[in-house]
């Protein structure tokens, strides 16, 4: 009898150790993936610029990784952001540029026989949802909707607005692309609102949330009533309205952080906070600091951006890390983050970044990143950059010694050029004819 209580009394010991286990086991990550726009290198005081106070962005740095080489997949805007939802570079689809001016603009999009980052965290369970500036596709099966996320509330394309923008909001009951007419309305205020709404109804599953603000795009015309007057040391207009804006998108990312921390939640979120390309310094006066080269350049001031990450508990706060990455890894990192297996027919492109952030990993993420965009071939490869156009002289330089990009050393090193050359060509041999191309930015 003793013995038979005995293993009763085990048999309960170990059912309430494995129950124990079972409800330890951690909940899959939240991810926040905030995208801003046409923000430069060189703006945000984690990135060394003061003239601006962004506290709340650089409270992800504090918090977690600054990355100093930090890349997208293009200097522009929609192709970047395709890249971005693909995991894989852009024109492995054909989706080269910008959809193409004019009255035909609205046909084009991202391939619609492509899956996104919101398809596969939607399949593993995840609610998805969409806030801002999508610049992928303008018809109804280009949605965002249509492309993996539960809703969406945004502008589609360029709205060139940001008091007055045309706004698709999927909840409504036959949504459709309106003018926004709402006295005091700011699209900036707006989508932080929408995202917090968001991550109050999904607060009891995991979500992910794609936060892609208009900030700063231009016309560098509209800052919230009140903003640019605080900046009354700056003497240019432009960009003292510039500064405005910028101080209106950290107090919506400070907003939006706060209520994680209200809800608990912040710990098991895993957050990027990333520019969608380099300033385009000659229109919105944002400035992409030490680097040379602007927005639509593949100079580095073009190509390398902002770009920070944040997860509690899980990888450093405060860290520096100096080794390239790419958007490429979001996904992947996300994934991994929720548990996913990659599949390898996904031809995912970038790694997961938590093992390289946290020394798990001491390699180089890229050892080489490749670009094309219409006549504009670009490679890195370690330190070596080329960058090479028909009817232009190939362009080398060493970033290593070299970040300003000022000394072309193609003439010195020809052998240097063509196996730069090559390596891009092969690359390139895996990439799609572009599915339209644009005169304006090609």
């Amino acid at each position: 009898m003793d013995f038979k209580r005995t293993l009763l009394m085990l048999g309960a010991f170990v059912l309430a150790l494995a129950r124990t286990a079972v409800a330890k086991q951690p909940d899959p990550p939240n991810v926040l993936l905030i995208y801003v726009d046409d923000v430069g290198y060189g703006e945000f005081g984690c990135q060394g610029n003061p003239q601006i106070p962004t506290p709340n962005i650089d409270s992800i740095a504090a918090n977690g990784i600054r990355f100093t080489q930090g890349y997208v997949t293009d200097s522009l805007c929609s192709p970047s952001r395709a890249g971005l939802m693909l995991g894989r570079v852009q024109t492995r689809v054909g989706h080269e540029t910008n959809p193409p001016w004019g009255q035909h603009w609205k046909e084009y999009g991202l391939p619609l026989t492509e899956r996104t980052m919101a398809d596969r965290m939607k399949t593993a369970g995840y609610a998805t949802g969409m806030v801002g500036k999508w610049h992928l596709g303008f018809k109804p099966e280009y949605w965002p909707t249509k492309r993996g996320f539960d809703e969406y509330y945004g502008n589609l394309e360029n709205s060139r607005s940001y008091t007055t923008p045309v706004i698709l909001d999927s909840r409504d009951d036959n949504p459709q692309p309106r003018k926004v007419e709402e006295e005091g309305y700011y699209s900036t205020f707006a989508y932080g609102a929408r995202a917090r709404d968001f991550i109050d109804r999904h607060r009891e599953q995991p979500w992910f949330l794609y936060l892609a603000f208009y900030n700063q795009h231009g016309p560098i015309e509209e800052a919230p009533p009140g903003y640019a007057e605080e900046f009354p040391e700056i003497s240019d207009p432009k960009r003292r309205i510039f500064a405005g804006m910028m101080e209106a998108l950290d107090e919506e990312v400070g907003r939006t952080l706060d209520h994680l921390r209200a809800l608990g939640l912040e710990e098991n979120t895993l957050i990027f906070l990333i520019s969608d390309n380099g300033g385009p310094t000659y229109s919105n006066t944002s400035v992409n600091d030490p680097l040379r080269g602007t927005k639509i350049t593949h100079f580095e001031g073009g190509l390398r951006v902002p770009y920070l990450m944040q997860w509690k508990g899980h990888i450093p706060a405060g860290k520096v890390y100096r080794k390239p990455v790419s958007t490429l890894d979001v996904q992947p990192t996300a994934l991994a983050a929720a548990g996913v297996s990659i599949d390898p027919d996904w031809k995912l492109e970038g790694v997961d970044l938590v093992p390289y952030v946290t020394g798990r990993n001491d390699g180089v993420p890229h050892e080489t990143l490749c670009w094309r965009r219409g006549s504009f071939r670009t490679i890195r490869h370690g330190d070596w950059k080329l960058i090479f156009r028909k009817g232009h002289p190939a362009r080398l330089f060493n970033l290593k010694q070299d970040l300003e990009e000022k000394h072309n050393l193609a003439k010195q090193y020809p052998e240097r050029v063509d196996q730069l050359r090559r390596r891009w060509e092969a690359w390139n041999r895996h990439n799609h004819e572009p599915l339209w191309l644009s005169g304006k930015y090609e």
